[in-house]
């Protein structure tokens, strides 16, 4: 029997999903690394200061806000 068919529905599988992600040290580093890359590509490719060193709040609700735009198609590549 896979593994996948141990679970029966997504309620069961949560537990051990956040189980398989509990390294804490790691996910600290996600937002560095994240943003290190957009800050280059502001300075390297847009030649701009990113806004998040003048509005770091507006600048996080911009992020997921573009990014729901970049999912429903609003914005398009």
């Amino acid at each position: 029997m896979s593994e996948q068919s141990a679970f029966r529905n997504f309620s069961e599988f949560y537990p051990y999903y956040l189980k398989e992600h509990s390294d804490v040290a790691w996910l600290l580093l996600l937002p560095l690394i994240g943003y290190g890359f957009a800050w280059v590509g502001h300075y390297v490719f847009e030649k701009n200061r990113p806004a998040t060193f003048k509005h770091p709040v507006y600048s996080l609700m911009g992020d997921w806000v573009m990014f729901r735009d970049i999912l429903i198609g609003r914005i398009r590549f």
